[in-house]
């Protein structure tokens, strides 16, 4: 039986992340696999994602690592270059807007404060001030708006998630296509994993990143994981309206558009109780006719007569509890470490969570920024940790 001291389960943006990080630790010197079902990643969250990034949540310890998140994406060419040959990750400086009415003015000014405390550059704009500085969005029914001024944006996640993994192939990890079909557990130690083929490779500890799967695989092991998979729909349109200086806006019932090319794409999450844990990727064009466009109408008045050009579906591994990360090992299985339940987050948080995870991996803690908070033990105890901004 083949041995390997970390085995990573999932291979796409977290788990290439960790594998990256983890071999590039001056105190690691063992052996990694990433084992990914689907070597082409056509389906997996990070290539159907909207592929941004913000510093906009009400929680500190997201935002320090979407922080983390935008100086490394800064510094990838650099950080992930090899032979000589950097990578070029597409970043798009253009921060989040997002607006409020009268009824969200507390939770955005309250989460503005705590933004700030954290060193985000961002603005509160007035309805005056949104009105002057963005003319082509109607502000009538708007009583503020929070802008980022630096470090938010898009990026091309395809290109950052190939980049981490030749980077982390380069120093040594192994990677190979197959699913991780059950975990091995003896008493408070994982021991070896399964594949689908039958096959096992005995391992010295575990990584969870596989997503949407992940509470599946969790299962194995006898661990109750509260992750499950939800649909998101991202629709392509273009539109006559010009808009000058656009930036991801976030509208007060949770519509969203940002520019992309000759267009825009849009999206919502829907509330909880009509969004069921679903796998399939059908796309929801209801969605579109009876929620999006009538919000876009009515926020930009040029958007009256887009139309739409194309659209996906893809997932996201949504922490039942409080739409967090779960970080870290449980506390009945001492070598099976979890990176689940993003919600929609892990793009922009992968680079913070992989060294997290190397660090837990390597120093058994966090020796660069506190995650702890994300850890099981809040799950364990049923006491959310709400994070107010989630898109």
């Amino acid at each position: 039986m083949a041995y390997f001291d970390v085995v990573i389960a999932g291979g796409a943006v977290v788990g290439s992340a960790a594998a990256y990080f983890l071999s590039a630790h001056p105190g690691f010197t063992g052996s990694v696999l990433v084992l990914e079902a689907d070597p082409s990643y056509a389906s997996c969250a990070t290539t159907r994602s909207l592929a941004s990034i913000r510093h906009q949540f009400s929680t500190p310890g997201n935002i320090r690592m979407s922080q983390f998140g935008s100086r490394f994406i800064a510094q990838a060419g650099e950080w992930l270059a090899v032979d000589g040959v950097a990578p070029d990750v597409g970043f798009h400086a253009a921060g989040y807007l997002f607006l409020a009415s009268a009824d969200g003015l507390a939770a955005l000014q309250a989460n503005h404060g705590v933004q700030r405390q954290c060193g985000v550059d961002v603005a509160l704009l007035d309805r005056q001030a949104l009105a002057l500085r963005f003319p082509w969005l109607h502000t009538q029914d708007l009583a503020a708006g929070s802008l980022g001024l630096s470090g938010e944006g898009w990026l091309d996640a395809h290109s950052l998630m190939h980049a981490l993994r030749r980077k982390a192939i380069a120093q040594g990890v192994v990677y190979r296509a197959a699913r991780v079909a059950q975990l091995r557990r003896q008493g408070e130690r994982i021991t070896a994993v399964q594949l689908q083929d039958g096959s096992e490779v005995a391992c010295g500890a575990v990584v969870n990143a596989a997503g949407t799967g992940a509470a599946a695989l969790a299962a194995t092991a006898g661990i109750d994981l509260p992750v499950q998979s939800r649909k998101r729909c991202v629709f392509f349109f273009h539109s006559p309206a010009q808009l000058p200086h656009s930036h991801l806006v976030i509208d007060p019932g949770g519509v969203y558009f940002r520019p992309e090319g000759a267009g825009f794409l849009c999206g919502v999450a829907l509330p909880e109780d009509q969004d069921p844990e679903c796998f399939d990727f059908e796309v929801q064009h209801t969605l579109f006719e009876e929620t999006i466009w009538p919000a876009l109408a009515r926020r930009v008045p040029g958007f009256e007569a887009l139309r739409v050009q194309h659209a996906w579906a893809g997932h996201y591994d949504v922490n039942t509890l409080d739409q967090n990360l779960i970080l870290g090992a449980h506390p009945a299985v001492s070598n099976l470490l979890f990176a689940n339940g993003f919600s929609g987050h892990g793009l922009q948080q992968s680079p913070a969570v992989g060294r997290a995870l190397a660090e837990l991996l390597v120093a058994g803690r966090f020796e660069t920024l506190d995650l702890s908070a994300f850890g099981w033990q809040r799950v364990i105890d049923g006491r959310p940790m709400r994070e107010i901004n989630v898109v």
